[in-house]
């Protein structure tokens, strides 16, 4: 989504607060949705009770201010966002915002809502100064088929509103198996946020991973295997763009690990393997009392709480492979949590996409606005609502690859694939959406797009390729004709042989990928 499309917006908006003028109803929605505008990406954390969003949530930040306990706060919509000072405030569905205390226990934020029922609090906003907050908003939602029936309808009224766009941007959703109830939240959700353009805007991830494979060491592998089978199944290929493993546990110990947590490992790392190996057969022996190490039942037990008995057991092993500093082991965790990967997946799918899913929820916004309150004088906003959907070609991208996951392209199985890398499958960076390294220079990315866009024309004009697949060759030749504007003047492009799909050229759409890396300290 160009610049010149979110001015547009801001316009749309403008002449919008001139013909509500009399509307105080609109006039609020106007300004929420000029705040949504501004403010950076809206990322929920979704999922069935007990996936481990809560947990998720605090590894991304690096940091214990999500609570993971099952109280009062876990079932309340909670948003995450930069502040220069900690604050904690509490909206009521009625009466004025109030700011609460903040408290730490051991490090870790309490949430108190003092007395105040669940049911009575429309969300609660927390502002915290991590600079991964800085370019994100993360939003931590209530379980969906929670025993308690208000407690899933507050995340489904947030992420699925029947009659209103998504009040998030994209979806975060953990799942420990694949469950009907996923296949309908994530269906719900891509008709409201993406409403008739059937964009996909949701990851999936198989949270809890360490459990697939029993707490082993090669956990991870095995869940991959899962995630990859996910990937391709028909129910949920066309509503996430990828499948991601994560064992969470494992990344928020290792984004929060303590020195005397790195000092238990060694003890543990140094006993003979066959006590090593015998504290670590089962949760319920490592917890026991034991002769054979120092460390208390109690001390063990946090252990297992924080990290549970994968990461213990992959703690101990990176120690006696030679890992020498809490920092090491840290990073060598976090690495192998899954954490890095999904964070670089939001990276190269959602934030690069900022600009693209925050003006379309906009729009839709407006759309909303239109349908409920008509009245004259709304036909410029109509008009301008049809113009920016018109010109957003990376709506069109996003909807290609949900019509691909589901329905699959007809051309061959290699071109299908470049097609999917190109609109950007892989991420919206042209080095990914290209194929080549992230080094390569200037005059080689040139050289890659000319040849592309010279096969996709080509194949777009042949006789034998039918009309469905000469539309998607179309959606490819125009992501190259945008890579191609970023890589040299608008002139060049066009002496390069310029688009031949009845497109105009326009300026960059692939991303704000000059903005700060999100999980970036």
């Amino acid at each position: 989504m160009t610049a010149q499309a979110r001015v547009a917006a801001e316009d749309l908006l403008r002449i919008a607060r001139a013909v509500y003028d009399d509307d105080a109803a609109a006039q609020t929605s106007i300004d929420e949705l000029e705040r949504r505008l501004r403010e950076p990406l809206r990322l929920a954390i979704a999922g069935m009770v007990k996936a481990g969003k809560s947990t998720l949530m605090n590894a991304l930040l690096g940091e214990q201010i999500a609570p993971t306990d099952a109280g009062e706060c876990t079932r309340v919509v909670t948003w995450y966002r930069y502040s220069t000072t900690p604050t904690v405030t509490l909206h009521p569905k009625q009466g004025d915002p109030r700011r609460m205390p903040i408290r730490r226990d051991r490090g870790r934020l309490v949430l108190n809502l003092d007395g105040t029922p669940a049911e009575e609090v429309e969300w609660i906003d927390v502002g915290w100064p991590l600079s991964g907050l800085r370019s994100m908003i993360l939003i931590d939602t209530p379980g969906i088929a929670s025993l308690s029936e208000s407690t899933s309808e507050r995340t489904r009224l947030f992420l699925t509103p029947e009659d209103a766009p998504s009040s998030a941007d994209a979806v975060v959703y953990l799942m420990r198996h694949l469950h009907a109830s996923d296949v309908k939240f994530l269906e719900a959700f891509r008709d409201t946020a993406a409403g008739a353009a059937q964009t996909i805007c949701a990851v999936a991830v198989l949270s809890r991973s360490d459990e697939i494979g029993s707490g082993r060491i090669d956990s991870l592998l095995s869940a991959r295997k899962v995630a990859r089978r996910y990937e391709l199944d028909g129910d949920l290929a066309s509503l996430v763009l990828g499948v991601i493993p994560v064992a969470g546990l494992v990344a928020e110990g290792a984004r929060t690990l303590r020195e005397d947590e790195y000092t238990a490992f060694r003890e543990l790392a140094a006993l003979e393997r066959a006590d090593r190996e015998g504290l670590l057969m089962s949760a319920d022996r490592f917890t026991r009392d034991s002769a054979a190490t120092t460390l208390s039942a109690a001390e063990r037990r946090h252990l297992l709480a924080r990290f549970g008995l994968f990461g213990v057991r992959l703690a101990t092993a990176l120690i006696r492979g030679g890992i020498e500093s809490s920092t090491e082991l840290s990073e060598q965790l976090v690495q192998q949590s899954g954490l890095i990967e999904l964070q670089q997946f939001v990276r190269n799918q959602f934030h690069t996409r900022a600009s693209t899913l925050k003006v379309r929820g906009v729009l839709l916004g407006l759309e909303r606005l239109l349908r409920e309150r008509p009245r004259s004088g709304t036909e410029e906003i109509r008009g301008g609502i049809e113009r920016i959907t018109a010109g957003a070609h990376a709506l069109r991208e996003l909807s290609l690859l949900a019509s691909v996951r589901s329905d699959g392209l007809p051309l061959s199985a290699q071109d299908a694939a470049a097609a999917q890398t190109i609109i950007g499958a892989q991420g919206t960076p042209t080095h990914l959406r290209l194929g080549i390294p992230e080094s390569a220079d200037t005059g080689t990315r040139s050289e890659r797009v000319d040849a592309l866009r010279e096969y996709w024309r080509r194949l777009s004009e042949s006789p034998l390729t039918d009309r469905a697949a000469v539309g998607a060759c179309r959606v490819v030749i125009r992501s190259l004709d945008e890579i191609a504007s970023q890589l040299r003047p608008a002139a060049d492009v066009m002496l390069a042989g310029g688009p031949r799909d009845g497109t105009r050229e326009h300026a960059p759409q692939q991303g704000d990928e000059h903005e700060p890396a999100f999980g970036g300290e």
